[in-house]
């Protein structure tokens, strides 16, 4: 069964004649007639993703969902078993898109069909990482915040908000001009493009990539235990026999399928695209947001700007957060994978990543000592501009 498009995204000509049909019943004077923006901030996991949501999350009129694919991954792929049948893909691409064609129209009720435990009366407290939202921590789902409280913690909201009512995210999302959902969840661009094409979404896609010698550095610190033999390889310098390399490989595959789909300009992503490397965002962070902003046709909010000050200078007595905060000194950041990983594991990662390297801008080292010398920056000055 085919929605009825939601009015607020009822625009200037972009629809199919069908649709400008719908939009005309509306009366203009009710909503505002540019089209509610659906940004798709495209992502795997330890990229930065968490920084880049931020920068939609800490703006006024956006309303932002943390990773809401994960529940679909839960209720799905204990049956999947994280399998590379092309089959379970599928059914796991189809629920995702499913799952984000409703979101993007404010319809949460579908998400709760994934939530284990079912939701009671449309409120639950086991919604992922709920803090991570600051509209799901703000009224009307939640009061326990005065508007005057800028940086509310996550484990703050999780605390004073406890549970969420489905109904009153609702009521929220659609009171927001543009809405932002950030995922990991789904391998590359070329499995939206369903979504892309949908008339009745106007989604824009973000794709944030990362040097992947520092993507493997960091999920080595952060999933201990399912990349521990990458870590006996760094502390032994011997490459265990049953290392599973798909969990590098895939990245760069992943990368290298959606780049090349990005930057050969294909007609369906015509508007649709920017590719962001995490290092210029750490570099340049209000620079580059700016760009991302004028890509989107949004005006950036002052919310923003002080976000970005307040947690991009390196104000050390907040960098020391847990793993997945995102306060913290970026710049020194994007570049520290190379004091932390062995330069045989470098050399293993840029051989079998090359392609998706040279085409990142990212350079190669080829000595230990080249590998440690921090004077020397390896990320090449390239320009990525959207494809409008």
């Amino acid at each position: 069964m085919c929605p009825v498009p939601n009015p607020l995204n009822c625009g200037l000509g972009q629809e199919t004649e069908p649709f400008d049909r719908i939009c005309d019943e509306y009366p203009y004077s009710t909503y505002n007639i540019s089209r509610k923006t659906h940004i798709l901030i495209l992502a795997t996991t330890r990229s930065g993703s968490s920084f880049v949501g931020q920068l939609f999350n800490q703006h006024s009129d956006v309303f932002y969902l943390f990773e809401p694919l994960y529940h679909v991954q839960m209720t799905l792929i204990p049956r999947l078993s994280h399998s590379k049948n092309t089959a379970d893909r599928r059914v796991m691409l189809g629920a995702s898109r499913d799952l984000l064609r409703s979101l993007y129209d404010c319809d949460f009720y579908f998400l709760e069909s994934y939530i284990k435990p079912q939701p009671v009366n449309h409120t639950t407290d086991k919604l992922f990482r709920r803090g991570a939202s600051r509209a799901l921590c703000s009224p009307p789902v939640c009061d326990a915040f005065g508007p005057s409280e800028v940086n509310i913690e996550e484990g703050d909201c999780v605390k004073k908000c406890t549970s969420v009512n489905m109904t009153l995210a609702m009521d929220s999302c659609r009171e927001r001009r543009h809405m932002a959902i950030k995922i990991v969840r789904v391998p590359e661009i070329n499995d939206l493009r369903a979504l892309v094409e949908d008339p009745r979404l106007n989604l824009k896609i973000i794709q944030l990539v990362r040097d992947p010698r520092g993507i493997l550095s960091s999920r080595i610190e952060t999933f201990r235990d399912t990349y521990r033999l990458w870590r006996i390889w760094r502390a032994t310098g011997r490459r265990p026999y049953n290392l599973d390399l798909t969990q590098l490989t895939v990245v760069c595959e992943d990368f290298l399928n959606s780049v090349s789909t990005g930057l050969s300009q294909p007609p369906w992503l015509k508007g649709k695209y920017m590719l962001v490397r995490y290092e210029d965002l750490a570099k340049n962070p209000l620079q580059k947001t700016k760009e991302i902003y004028e890509y989107l046709g949004m005006s950036l909010d002052k919310n923003v700007v002080k976000w970005i000050q307040t947690n991009t200078r390196g104000s050390n007595e907040l960098s020391a957060k847990h793993k997945y905060g995102t306060v913290r000194d970026s710049a020194a950041n994007a570049e520290n994978w190379r004091l932390k990983l062995s330069y045989d594991m470098v050399d293993y990662t840029q051989t079998v990543c090359q392609q998706i390297l040279n085409q990142l801008g990212y350079k190669a080292v080829n000595s230990p000592e080249e590998l440690k010398n921090m004077s020397l920056t390896l990320i090449e000055d390239r320009t990525f501009v959207p494809f409008l």
